[in-house]
């Protein structure tokens, strides 16, 4: 059963191509991450939602005009992947129709999707109209969760942090008292990286790229191999061999706890979901040991009892929250 749907943005159809194919658009809109090998018989990864991956190839790549490629939910089977998606890009008075066909659909698989299509689709029409297609709500709070589920939620709330700096910030200080913006976005990088590199994901940064950009580069193929290896066992770091599980707390940490440093280094609003803090207080309340303070973290500071789930998570680690 095909799911058929159309919507007009107001940009023209090379605009409207990069919109729908290249990962720092597609993170705007449509994805917590992307890895896209842009070609025919190139392979691509889509994190759609939290614990939600697409993946697929691409069968027909006309920039400007059109895109197909095959369609299957990471984890559910060779059957998810046999169904097909489509996209034309019809040039149209003032901007562009995207016409979307998802093809080889059950009856059952069409109505979840269509429910999909729906929302991410409203998503491009925002972002191409407005410039900002939001926080994805359907992104903010996953369930069921764990910590490979939260760390990508958690990336997700980063990356809307990140994607606002500007070259004014570099130099602002940070709640991280030896770090600046620049040199929290150096550490973050490395921390990430170091982590996919135990993993044996392969990784690339471009110095001069965007924060966001850079941070999204080290973070999807890290979180990829974390996936594909799961949450078992060991993990050998070089400086340590520690429990999978606290590798993935620890990648929680840096996303969720630096977006805040971020946003409070240079006085944006950090939205992130109750739950979301709640459980990724949990997993610090997990990994960090009293032997860590005045060392990684400094010690417990204090936060009223009305306080948000956010600012109980950043005052265990041993940031001061302004209304303490």
């Amino acid at each position: 059963m095909p799911i058929d749907k159309s919507v007009f943005i107001p940009v023209d159809p090379d605009t409207a191509f990069s919109l729908i194919t290249e990962p720092e658009r597609l993170r705007r809109w449509h994805t917590v991450a992307a890895r896209v090998d842009l070609r025919v018989g190139g392979g691509y990864r889509w994190t759609i939602t939290p614990g939600h991956s697409a993946a697929g190839t691409f069968t027909v790549v006309e920039p400007g005009r059109r895109i197909v490629f095959t369609w299957g939910w990471e984890g559910s089977g060779p059957a998810d992947g046999s169904s097909t998606v489509t996209i034309i890009l019809e040039p149209a008075d003032g901007g562009t129709t995207v016409h979307l066909i998802h093809a080889g659909l059950s009856v059952e698989a069409a109505a979840g999707h269509t429910e999909g299509w729906i929302h991410y689709l409203g998503r491009l029409e925002a972002l191409a109209g407005t410039g900002d297609a939001g926080p994805d709500d359907w992104a903010a709070a996953p369930d069921p969760i764990n910590e490979l589920v939260s760390a990508e939620a958690a990336l997700a709330v980063a990356q809307r942090v990140l994607a606002g700096l500007t070259a004014a910030d570099k130099d602002l200080p940070t709640p991280c008292a030896e770090f600046t913006v620049s040199a929290l976005v150096e550490h973050l990088v490395g921390s990430i990286s170091g982590i996919g590199k135990a993993h044996g994901a392969e990784l690339a940064d471009d110095a001069d790229a965007s924060p966001e950009v850079r941070v999204a580069n080290a973070a999807a193929p890290t979180l990829e191999a974390f996936n594909a290896r799961g949450l078992e066992g060991a993990v050998d770091m070089g400086f340590a061999v520690l429990p999978a599980t606290t590798v993935a707390n620890i990648l929680n940490l840096e996303f969720l706890v630096h977006a805040w440093d971020f946003a409070t280094a240079t006085g944006r609003t950090l939205e992130a979901s109750p739950v979301l803090a709640d459980y990724v207080l949990g997993l610090a309340r997990n990994t960090i040991a009293p032997g860590m303070r005045g060392k990684s973290f400094a010690e417990v500071t204090l936060v009223e009892e009305s306080a948000e789930s956010l600012e109980r998570l950043v005052a265990f680690t041993g940031r001061q929250v302004s209304n303490a």
